[in-house]
């Protein structure tokens, strides 16, 4: 696999394509070891550039990136909640990407920030846990007491999945009716902290339902584990996390590098096939296993929204938390 991406990138070299052959580039991402652990060598390998990588959760990537925003230490934030970015804008460069033609309508719905990979949010379940009859179905079904103690959800504080999971409740219902529904079900949470916990642990059996990525939980149906995926109803979303230079940030020639590095083909091919990401690419097809879109109830909510009423979300959302 890695041989032939680079070798796709090379072409992609020869036809034109500027990327930066020297210096270092500071990441600053979300991701997963898995993701990182395999994008970084190969872009590394094609560029000559040096990785600089920062991992943690979205709320404390904005957060670190809004404290050093006086004197900006990194040059791109990878893979974290769009809306995260676009409530703080601010601190970004716009870009127009050397892929933008490829990138379907659908997803550009940012201000300064481009879309990476499209995430519908879903219910993991574990099938040795919960039998076919008790298959919860719904967003509503959550709120059953049944359920006390045995989901996992990951904060909406912390995660940018958990966040999108909660404004996707408050857009389907309506904030009223879905702040209520979202209370009772909070009842049944046990917060991880770890977005990647969720699916995990679900999968070991820690947990009998968790909120997660439509990738996070493909990934564990695919390695046999006993879990299936639930697109609940009425509705789900399925929008991009994001992908964005920092204003001023130190190298951001290396950093625009970077940006059209991970929204190349090959690379949104390699998210489809390894890790079954959803491409924003028209000329990628989706991972295989999964229904398509059009098979699926979905319901976006708006990015401006949810970017201008993140922070009152968040803060109505702890002092929930806290009772």
């Amino acid at each position: 696999m890695k041989t032939s991406l680079i070798a796709g990138f090379t072409a992609a070299l020869l036809a034109g394509t500027a990327w930066a052959q020297s210096g270092t580039v500071s990441v600053y991402t979300a991701h997963a070891p898995e993701i990182y652990n395999e994008v970084v060598p190969m872009f590394e390998a094609e560029t000559g550039i040096t990785v600089s990588l920062v991992q943690a959760g979205s709320g404390d990537i904005v957060q670190r990136a809004r404290a050093e925003a006086a004197s900006p230490l990194a040059d791109v934030i990878w893979s974290i909640g769009g809306e995260a970015l676009e409530a703080n804008s601010d601190l970004l460069e716009p870009y127009t990407s050397a892929h933008d033609e490829m990138i379907d309508p659908l997803y550009k719905v940012g201000t300064n920030w481009l879309p990476y990979t499209g995430i519908p949010m879903v219910l993991v379940v574990n099938t040795d846990m919960v039998s076919g009859d008790e298959m919860p179905t719904s967003w509503a079904d959550l709120a059953d007491p049944k359920w006390d103690q045995q989901i996992a959800f990951a904060g909406a504080d912390s995660s940018g999945s958990a966040f999108m999971q909660l404004a996707t409740v408050l857009d389907v219902y309506g904030e009223e009716e879905g702040w209520e529904l979202f209370e009772a079900m909070m009842g049944n949470f046990i917060v991880t902290n770890s977005s990647g916990r969720v699916p995990r642990g679900t999968a070991d059996g820690e947990f009998a339902i968790g909120l997660t990525l439509e990738e996070a939980a493909q990934r564990y149906v695919a390695g046999g584990a006993p879990v299936t995926i639930v697109y609940p109803e009425p509705a789900t979303s399925a929008l991009p996390d994001a992908v964005a230079l920092v204003k001023d940030g130190p190298n951001p020639e290396a950093g625009q590098a970077f940006v059209d590095f991970v929204l190349s083909k090959e690379i949104q091919e390699f998210l489809v096939d390894t890790m079954q990401r959803r491409s924003i690419r028209t000329d990628v097809a989706q991972p295989d296993g999964l229904p398509g879109l059009e098979e699926v109830s979905i319901q976006n909510y708006d990015m401006a929204w949810a970017g201008a009423e993140r922070d009152n979300i968040i803060r109505r959302y702890l002092s929930i938390l806290r009772q």
